[in-house]
């Protein structure tokens, strides 16, 4: 019906050699909006799950209505690595896990108070 195994099977030949030599001549250019959202879904993934690995609300006040307003700081920003959102870059949920270990949840708000000395980090966390 189909044919013969070896006319199948020097088919499968064929267009693996032609495959071999081929060259993938698509460019940035053509997958960029692809390749745009994708990274926005894996920081969305990451950032999602770093929420909720640090407790998923603002370590101060308690504020949890919108995960935007909510922002990793360094307790000892000496121990700093890198800046969780920094530069739009991806890391392996590994490597962000470690560096949360290093922060705390607190929202935007509290944030700018806090680095403008208004509001102390909870002792919890300075211990």
């Amino acid at each position: 019906m189909f044919g013969s195994s070896s006319a199948v099977e020097q088919s499968a030949v064929r267009y693996t050699i032609i495959c071999k030599f081929m060259v993938d001549k698509r460019t940035y250019k053509d997958r960029a909006t692809y390749l745009i959202k994708a990274v926005a879904k894996r920081r969305k993934s990451l950032k999602a799950q770093a929420l909720d690995y640090k407790g998923g609300k603002c370590a101060i006040c308690g504020y949890d209505k919108c995960s935007s307003a909510l922002e990793f700081h360094h307790i000892d920003p000496k121990q700093k690595d890198f800046g969780i959102g920094e530069k739009g870059y991806t890391r392996s949920w590994e490597k962000v896990k470690h560096e949360l270990d290093k922060c705390i949840l607190i929202c935007s708000n509290c944030h700018h108070e806090v680095h403008a000395g208004q509001v102390q980090l909870p002792s919890v966390t300075m211990e």
